[in-house]
């Protein structure tokens, strides 16, 4: 069933990518999966016209939002039933400082990323995964199968190693393009990342971690020996237990962790 908000609604426009969520099943669907509980410090990103912020904030103490669309808020203020429970943010959630927003609380996100910049906001929120304790995000389909795809897939890449890394991931389930308002051109999914909060790898060793995934997928036809070149004075394959000869996609999480702790070791 699909039920747009009363009211003249803004328009959604195409260079923030917005689709509206309209669907009030699938909304209640995905509150009922993110249990929202009044003591959490929830922060939505891009809220549009409001659909999944008012469902939450029956559930909520309180709500943060991250706006990029300045023309929206006025709608999402006047049509909000808890208007003292809300707290907007005009802002791109692209260069939003989540730790100095919010310092002395661990956070929970949530929300309907731009299909167009998912990936880079991904790993924006990545560089706050200390603060951020679990994440509820609607993405392009296509793109949750790749973060929950494992080795040896076609499909597993670098952003399915790095979000896998730093989080426990889950697709939750598909929502049909009938659910939206412009209708997008693709099925969408619920991805839900769990932070981990024991990491193996340090601070310093986590920013080598990015490089050498970033690097092993950078040509994904040709093998570690030849991807990682860079690192070929200080890399010893047989030390890390990964064979040199093998392409990026055949390797596991804990594989890239060994490299990368072989290469501190050698540093």
């Amino acid at each position: 069933m699909n039920n747009e908000l009363p009211g003249r609604a803004p328009r959604a426009k195409k260079r923030f990518g917005q689709n509206f969520l309209t669907n009030r099943d699938i909304i209640a669907r995905i509150v009922q999966v993110v249990r929202p509980l009044p003591s959490d410090h929830m922060i939505e990103i891009g809220p549009g016209r409001g659909a999944m912020t008012y469902a939450l904030l029956e559930k909520l103490s309180q709500l943060s939002v991250v706006e990029i669309d300045e023309a929206i808020i006025p709608y999402l203020k006047e049509h909000c039933p808890f208007p003292e429970k809300l707290q907007v943010y005009h802002a791109d959630a692209l260069a939003f400082d989540f730790a100095q927003m919010f310092p002395d609380v661990a956070l929970r996100l949530v929300g309907n990323l731009p299909y167009n910049i998912s990936s880079p906001l991904l790993f924006h929120f990545l560089s706050f995964s200390k603060k951020i304790k679990d994440m509820h995000v609607m993405l392009q389909k296509e793109v949750v199968d790749r973060i929950v795809a494992g080795p040896g897939n076609k499909i597993y890449g670098r952003l399915s190693v790095m979000l896998q890394y730093y989080c426990h991931v889950e697709k939750l389930f598909t929502v049909p393009p009938c659910s939206f308002s412009p209708q997008p051109k693709v099925d969408s999914a619920i991805l839900r990342l769990i932070t981990k909060e024991r990491r193996p790898l340090n601070a310093e060793q986590e920013v080598m971690f990015g490089k050498v995934v970033k690097l092993a997928f950078s040509q994904r036809r040709k093998t570690l020996r030849n991807n990682l070149k860079p690192f070929k004075d200080t890399l010893c394959f047989d030390s890390a237990k990964v064979d040199a000869s093998a392409r990026a996609e055949t390797l596991t999480v804990d594989d890239f962790i060994r490299l990368t702790s072989q290469l501190s070791d050698g540093n």
